[in-house]
């Protein structure tokens, strides 16, 4: 036999429906914040630049013990220098004395061109560390920016589950009138079809858009009001009132 059911009880499950619609479409919008998209692409933004700052870093640190280096070779270069000069005035020996006076013109040499060298190791660890504020910098603002949305995507969230909660709240209200076996059908159509309930509005089902033919208006106008009836486009149960245009 087919489903019996008072023409007031089925009207409950466009209600019902009502608030079914409501949480999917809540629950859509709470997987599918607008902030998700931009966060997703700054994390793969900030995963980048994250490892740019990293061999910046390292590039800026090998400049800086570059200069080091270099410093602790003219400071070595300098105070032999200043041995010899001290010493020279001191030797006896001729031999000795020209051989100190060739170390000294050759420690010149070696000073002038480690302070040239030194002078290009700074300019480079200079652009290092220009380089390394740069892409700290970049990485700072991508970061605040995915923060300041992630804070505005939690807000949003948390709103849209206070929603939730309070549609779940009045399903379970919407839903303890209506007769046990008419909910079960409902709730079958609806997992199988997405829509449980239709209202036949002007000989168009609300569910499907599609208007019924001369035919299915013939079999609904010839159904009982107490039938449970299915759309034959939406295969929801079909909700027959004084706006069906029956």
């Amino acid at each position: 036999m087919a489903l019996k059911a008072s023409s007031q009880d089925q009207r409950l499950l466009l209600a019902l429906q009502d608030v079914d619609t409501r949480i999917v479409r809540l629950t859509a919008k709470a997987k599918n914040l607008p902030q998700s998209k931009r966060i997703e692409e700054l994390d793969t933004e900030l995963s980048q630049l994250d490892r740019t700052v990293l061999e910046r870093l390292g590039a800026h640190d090998d400049a800086e013990a570059e200069v080091g280096r270099i410093e602790s070779d003219v400071q070595t270069v300098a105070a032999r220098l200043q041995r010899n000069r001290d010493r020279l005035p001191t030797l006896t020996d001729a031999k000795t004395a020209t051989a100190t006076e060739h170390e000294i013109a050759t420690l010149e040499r070696r000073r002038s061109d480690l302070e040239d060298m030194e002078l290009e190791a700074m300019e480079r660890q200079e652009e290092a560390a220009a380089a390394l504020a740069s892409a700290r910098a970049e990485a700072a603002t991508a970061r605040e920016e995915r923060e300041r949305l992630a804070a505005e995507r939690e807000v949003e969230a948390a709103s849209i589950e206070r929603e939730l909660e309070a549609a779940r709240t009045e399903r379970g209200e919407r839903a303890t009138p209506v007769p046990e076996d008419l909910l079960a059908l409902y709730e079958r159509q609806r997992a199988r079809y997405g829509i449980g309930a239709t209202l036949l509005r002007r000989r168009t089902s609300d569910a499907s858009g599609v208007e019924l033919t001369a035919a299915e208006l013939h079999e609904v106008r010839s159904a009982p009001e107490d039938d449970v009836i299915l759309d034959p486009n939406s295969s929801a149960i079909l909700v027959r009132t004084e706006e069906s245009g029956l």
